[in-house]
């Protein structure tokens, strides 16, 4: 795994960590898996999924009740991130704030990483 010793890779705020941990209660769930995939009009789209095992090669980050599953080939472009949950009038959602991230579109779902060549 990518990272820092004695650092956990992501880190949520309560609000996050509040949201994450009151979904996982159904079904059994064991957390949140986070990944990174191809997509998007700025080349790469998050992917989220409640899962209900922890795969072996996956980084783990648990925090108040909530665990935080990181895929093996996302981790290198998730170090360093906070994950949020906001509600607004419109919307409610996983926010992430990533200091890797280079550009994002206008809609906000897709990213660019820094150092990434265009897709």
């Amino acid at each position: 795994m990518f990272g820092i010793p004695g650092k956990a890779a992501v880190t949520m705020t309560p609000a996050a960590a509040a949201q994450i941990a009151r979904l996982m209660q159904k079904d059994g769930r064991q957390g949140l898996r986070i990944g990174v995939k191809k997509g998007g009009c700025a080349g790469m789209e998050y992917t989220m999924a409640y899962v209900s095992e922890v795969d072996p090669l996956d980084a783990v980050v648990e925090q108040d009740g909530a665990r935080v599953m990181i895929a093996p080939m996302a981790q290198m472009f998730l170090i360093g991130t906070e994950i949020d949950y906001e509600v607004d009038l419109l919307h409610a959602g996983f926010k992430f704030r990533n200091p890797n991230v280079a550009e994002a579109c206008g809609c906000g779902e897709s990213i660019k990483f820094k150092d990434q060549p265009a897709a």
